[in-house]
């Protein structure tokens, strides 16, 4: 399976301080946001990845992560000229998916709680269909929102509804079988002039091949698009990490723990930040 990552954008809402930087290069307490939705594809085990950035911005993303070797994993660039919605991606990545199937995060997403490293697998070994997650929150109407019958099974998806029939907002987490390309395709711009992916979603829903998962009470998703959003997330990863003295979305123990790389590769990234804690962090790992 491929994993693509949507990091373009403009980041508007951020605006000053993503003016001149893209939003998923900004801080997450320890760590770029970028980390955070990498995470959660390498915790899936994907490790041929596709980040998606805008073209005067992935000089940066490149010197950050560099082609992924240092990681034990692969990664790949391609442009996002103008945003025309998130869907706009699986037409970006085509070349790249190369008729296999794909899991698609966006790039300011961060997930946390119990399993999810299990639940990630699972999913992985999609051969048909698409699998989206849901999460309930308090304002449904800013989100993609899943309506459910009694067997929880998904029976329409409206996006950021005024009216919302539930409080299942669809997170920004999506698997795809290799048809994924061919229904993006089909798409017809909305009344926003974007290529949505509730309408991807909703082909698979008319062909009775979309699978919903809930993400249980106590789970944490965070959508980390205003100011208000990455104070909070910043706070929610400081706590827990102080709490647990265990890191969240950390790439290189991710990398060590699943065997993509050694001890002497975790020590040699180490060995570039031990100037702080993070550093302490992975060499307490070795030892």
């Amino acid at each position: 399976m491929k994993g693509i990552i949507l990091a373009g954008g403009t980041g508007s809402r951020l605006h000053p301080s993503t003016i001149h930087i893209s939003k998923q290069l900004l801080p997450i307490y320890d760590k770029p946001m970028i980390y955070y939705p990498l995470s959660v594809l390498m915790l899936a085990n994907i490790k041929d990845i596709l980040i998606i950035t805008t073209e005067h911005e992935q000089h940066f993303f490149k010197s950050l992560l560099g082609d992924g070797s240092q990681l034990g994993i692969s990664f790949t660039y391609e442009v996002q000229k103008k945003p025309e919605g998130i869907a706009q991606a699986i037409l970006i990545a085509e070349k790249f998916i190369d008729n296999q199937s794909c899991c698609l995060i966006l790039g300011d997403n961060i997930f946390y709680g119990n399993n999810f490293s299990a639940i990630l697998e699972e999913a992985s070994e999609l051969k048909e269909g698409a699998i989206i997650f849901g999460y309930h929150v308090s304002d449904p109407e800013r989100y993609g929102v899943a309506s459910l019958d009694n067997n929880s099974k998904v029976i329409g998806i409206e996006e950021k509804p005024k009216n919302p029939k539930s409080n299942n907002a669809i997170t920004g987490l999506y698997f795809y079988d290799k048809n994924a390309v061919s229904y993006a395709k089909s798409l017809k711009p909305s009344l926003r002039g974007e290529l949505e992916i509730t309408d991807l979603n909703n082909i698979y829903l008319k062909n009775e091949n979309l699978f919903y998962r809930q993400l249980p009470r106590g789970f944490a998703w965070l959508d980390t698009g205003t100011h208000e959003s990455l104070l909070e997330a910043s706070s929610f990863v400081s706590i827990v990490e102080k709490r647990q003295g265990l890191k969240i979305g950390c790439i290189e123990e991710i990398a060590f723990k699943k065997q993509f790389i050694n001890k002497d590769q975790l020590m040699n990234l180490a060995s570039k930040l031990m100037k702080n804690s993070y550093g302490t962090y992975l060499m307490q790992l070795v030892d």
